[in-house]
């Protein structure tokens, strides 16, 4: 079955984390990716988790990121190089990257060479704050971006202070939105045949998923504080309790579901309390329901819970390890970690995050060791054997 953007090729210079995950979302989805990488590879191939696979430049979360994908390596700091990228740019469809603004252009393969190259090119540009604007020659890390951006400011607890998400999270929704961006621009290209530059700013991306904390202060005046294990809603019963040896998250956010909660916990009694008549009063009296629920939750083991409270109609999750996640019933029934055969054994990684009645995104190949695919590429521009061992004579690929 044909997927969405088969026939679509990518040339995509981005490395560590964003730029690719951007990419990767387009390759799983049928996109041609040729990664271009300097001749010794990006470092993140080489990420200290695991020796054994940091020897082989295919470091897990290098892996996670660039399946799909062919690699070429170019030396960008010479002539020849630069004429290679010229020529693939106008074949492909879209050029993505994620250097720092400026770069590509003193390297002569920014924006407004390659589109004059080629008119309906899409030129995907992911930066930490956008193209334009004081801050534009900023460096963009995940860290900063979190601070910045005001995710650490309601993430953590008053008596701890500020904490940052438990992993890349502004990295990957800006690789995320930059997906989005390049997609809406081919759409739009379907309309008018014409290219343009998509310009991602990693603050810009983050406050867009802020977008109800925005509009808290902007519009109410609410200014965010940290909220610990609080959901959004701010109800009582919708924060992290203590059960038997470990935790669960309760999401009881309504009446109806309140009124599950108490029934199952055994506690009826305390839904005719005044001190937790409504949302306010529980607000108020918090501490009080902690302690009930606590008392309540500590006679089984959180998993014991999930089960119970789910059938009850009070939602709740126990504290899932990754490593059990990935076998959980719902992710095994919908494939959502797919599994790969590859030279290292049968390996398995997460896929797009959403399912097609078809054509969805699929994982056919694991990412390429480096310079795999360099031949293969240069072939296809037209240059013969001996062109391309003299490239590689002179270390330009």
């Amino acid at each position: 079955m044909t997927r969405p953007f088969e026939g679509v090729k990518i040339l995509d210079f981005t490395q560590v984390l964003a730029g690719p995950y951007a990419s990767y979302q387009l390759a799983l989805l049928g996109a041609d990716v040729i990664k271009v990488e300097r001749r010794e590879g990006e470092d993140m191939r080489r990420t200290p988790l695991s020796r054994e696979w940091a020897d082989r430049g295919l470091a897990p979360g290098w892996q996670a990121v660039n399946g799909n994908k062919r690699s070429l390596t170019l030396d960008l700091s010479r002539p020849e190089a630069i004429a290679i990228v010229k020529q693939l740019a106008a074949e492909v469809d879209v050029v993505m990257e994620n250097f720092r603004p400026g770069v590509m252009d003193k390297l002569g393969i920014g924006y407004a060479e390659l589109s004059a190259v080629n008119p309906r090119l899409i030129y995907c540009s992911i930066s930490g704050f956008g193209q334009t604007g004081p801050e534009r020659s900023g460096a963009g890390y995940d860290g900063k971006i979190q601070a910045m951006s005001g995710i650490m400011a309601i993430t953590g607890h008053e008596e701890t202070g500020p904490t940052r998400a438990g992993f890349a999270v502004c990295d990957v929704l800006s690789g995320a939105t930059a997906a989005f961006g390049v997609s809406s621009a081919l759409f739009q290209r379907s309309h008018t045949g014409k290219g343009q530059r998509v310009d991602v700013s990693m603050l810009e991306a983050a406050l867009a998923f802020l977008s109800g904390q925005v509009a808290d202060y902007t519009v109410a005046g609410h200014r965010q504080q940290l909220s610990g294990n609080q959901a959004v809603s701010r109800r009582a019963t919708a924060n992290l309790f203590r059960a038997g040896d470990g935790y669960l998250l309760l999401a009881v956010n309504n009446e109806k579901q309140y009124r599950a909660l108490m029934t199952a916990l055994g506690r009826t009694d305390v839904l005719e309390d005044p001190r937790f008549a409504d949302w306010f009063a529980r607000k108020e009296n918090e501490p009080a329901l902690r302690a009930i629920i606590e008392q309540a939750l500590a006679s089984k083991q959180p998993r014991e819970w999930e089960k119970i409270l789910d059938a009850a109609g009070a939602p709740c999750a126990s504290i899932w390890k990754i490593e059990d996640v990935i076998d959980h019933p719902q992710i095994s029934a919908r494939g959502a970690v797919q599994e790969i055969d590859t030279p290292y054994g049968r390996l398995r990684f997460a896929g797009s995050g959403f399912q097609l009645a078809h054509g969805g995104g699929r994982l056919d190949s694991m990412a390429p060791e480096l310079g795999a695919h360099t031949d293969e590429v240069l072939n296809s521009l037209g240059y013969g054997a001996d062109a391309i061992a003299d490239l590689r004579a002179r270390a330009i690929v």
